[in-house]
Order: C-alpha cells, then structure tokens, then sequence
C-alpha cells in the first residue's frame, strides 16, 4: 500500500539508478518520508539494486510517484518536495547540493559528501547560512551489524581500543558493466570507496590527525584510468594515538567473502583492552583465566540488507527534521571523511605522511 497524508515530508529522488532503494519508503507506514518526485538523466539505464529494472513511468506508477521532472531544476523547484535525495555519479554532487540549499530544500547525499575540501568547504557554508539540515547517505551506520558493534563499544564491553582496521574490498568489473560512468568520468575511488571504512572507523575513534598511504593500479579491467590508484593501503593515526589500518581494494579478483555473505565486503576490526572484534566475531578478555572463545555478535535489528539501512537513514532524517536535531552524519561529518581522503591522495603523491585538516572541526 502506498500511504499519503497531507503531512508527507516530500522527497526527490537525483540519480534513480543508485537511488532506487529509496523508493520502498513510499510503501511504509510508520513514516511521514514520501517520494514524490524523480529525475535522471539517464531513464533508459535505471536499474534497481544493480539489476536491469522498470523505466521510470513504471517506477512511478507502481510506488505512486506524482511526477517525472525533466530537468535537475524542476525538480528541486517544487512545492510539495521538502528534501532532495541526491544520488547522482560523485562528480555532481557539490553543484547538485548546493543547488538544492539554495532552494530552500534540505539534503540527503549518498557517500562522498565531495571530491575536494575545497567542494566540501563550500558545502559546509552553505549549510551553515541556510540553516537547512544535510544527511550524509553513509549506509554503514544504519547496518544491523556495525550498529551491534556499537552498542557494545558504547557499553564498554570493548575496553580501550588499542588498534583498529577497516577495509572495502570488492571487485568493481561487473559494477562497470553496470553503471559506466565510474570508468568514464572516472569515479574517484578513493573518495568513492574508501570512504566508507574512513567514516566507520572515525565514528568510533574520532578525527584522523595523519595519514600515510599507497596506491597502485590493480590492471584487470583496462577500462579504468591506467595512471590512477584503484588499491588503496593507508595508515591512519587519530587524534587520541590510536592507530589503524584501511585496506580500499577495488581493482582485484573476488576474494573469499570476508563479511556476512555478501559479495561487496565492508568490514572493521577493533582491537580493545577487554575484547576483540573483528567483523560478526568478538573474542573477550580470557587470560590468564581461561583460553580464546570466539562468540557471534548477533544483531538486534533487521536493516542487514541495503534497503533496510536506506529505510533506517530516511527515518533518521525524518526524526531530525521533524524535531530539529544534528543528523548523524552532517555536513561537517562528510567534510572531515573527505578532508582524511584528501590527505591520503597528497600522501601518495608526497610518499609521506600528511596532516589532516582540522578546519571542520566544530
């Protein structure tokens, strides 16, 4: 059933093809979040959760979508559209979002806020003097099983965190097959990927003060750029002196999967003064008592699967909207994520360790 009241909270789809799990809010009932309107570019290659779908009317038709606009400008230009969703290709979103700000809409952006600082620092002072609210779509953190994973580190059952990975690792050749404007532009995957384990990581271990990195070129699919890093190594030291390990491998046969049977492996490691975890694993404090005991972290929730983290974010932003509240991750959160990818691009450059900008800092 497709549920509508006069107290909807109007959402406009950018970008259908990565986009189009925003969609089944339109099927809730427990939420005001209702698409209303969709734009994209390119109708004839929608696809919904990277398999060949409907075309927009259809799409429309069957979620109960009461428009179709022709232009990015229509449709953040409508009354009854309270936020834009914002799911285009990276290199659109910095004139997209501030667009939509300056339509007196609020923002929901997939990962990566930007490419540059200097995008991200525009961003953020557009935020800042519109007062409109800006949700990062970082899916992560509405994933059942990171959100088990904190819970425990904020009951304490971790201890100290001593040292910490993160890792994205997924083969991207059938994902070009798919959706060729990640070789064509090229997506940059340093922002475009590696953001997701930079972003884990920082929400449980705060701002990054250096980095150390390296890239290579994988060689497998010669449609991406040769003379661009598609593996990433990195060496993160946060402000507190913790140190961790980010592995952003996208140019590489599928390794064995790494991280709840799913075929794109995102993953961290925390290695605590009472426990370890890495992953759906966590091994607690034993010696000199006992011996190592591996245990299941169970998540409380359902959102496991993409739609269900989607779901979880929209409501997310439905609440912060509603009673004017700090989205989880904000503009700033974004911008800091793109500030620590930044650094690591200088620091391939360089071949040395570089700072991280402390400008968002609030």
């Amino acid at each position: 059933m497709v549920r509508s009241t006069s107290d909807d909270i109007g959402v406009a789809i950018a970008g259908v093809g990565l986009g189009a799990a925003l969609l089944q809010i339109n099927r809730e009932t427990d939420t005001r979040m209702r698409v209303r309107a969709l734009y994209d570019p390119q109708p004839e290659r929608i696809y919904q959760r990277y398999e060949v779908g409907k075309e927009l009317s259809s799409l429309a038709d069957e979620f109960g979508i009461d428009a179709i606009a022709d232009s990015y400008e229509d449709l953040i230009g409508r009354d009854d559209v309270d936020v834009v969703a914002v799911f285009s290709p990276c290199p659109f979103h910095h004139a997209q979002v501030l667009a939509a700000l300056e339509a007196g809409k609020h923002v929901i952006v997939t990962k990566p806020l930007a490419v540059s600082v200097d995008q991200a620092r525009e961003m953020v002072e557009a935020v800042d003097r519109t007062g409109l609210k800006l949700l990062v779509g970082q899916s992560m953190r509405f994933n059942s099983q990171f959100l088990a994973i904190r819970e425990l580190f904020e009951a304490g059952d971790l201890g100290e965190i001593i040292l910490a990975e993160g890792y994205y690792i997924h083969d991207l050749r059938s994902v070009y097959d798919r959706s060729p404007w990640r070789w064509q532009m090229p997506q940059d995957l340093m922002y475009g990927g590696v953001c997701h384990p930079v972003d884990l990581l920082r929400w449980f271990l705060g701002e990054a003060e250096e980095v150390f990195a390296y890239g290579s070129h994988g060689g497998l699919d010669d449609r991406y750029p040769a003379d661009k890093a598609n593996n990433f190594i990195i060496s993160i030291r946060y402000r507190s002196g913790v140190t961790a390990r980010v592995l952003g491998l996208f140019d590489l046969i599928e390794p064995p999967t790494l991280w709840a049977g799913t075929k794109s492996s995102v993953g961290i490691g925390l290695f605590g003064t009472r426990a370890s975890v890495l992953d759906d694993r966590i091994v607690r404090e034993y010696y000199p008592e006992g011996s190592p005991r591996e245990e299941r972290i169970e998540p409380s929730g359902s959102a496991l699967g993409h739609h269900g983290e989607v779901l979880g974010m929209l409501r997310h932003f439905e609440e912060c909207i509603v009673r004017d509240l700090k989205p989880l991750i904000d503009v700033r959160d974004g911008a800091q994520v793109t500030a620590v990818c930044e650094a690591c691009w200088r620091s391939i450059e360089s071949g040395q360790p570089e700072q991280v900008t402390r400008e968002f800092d609030r």
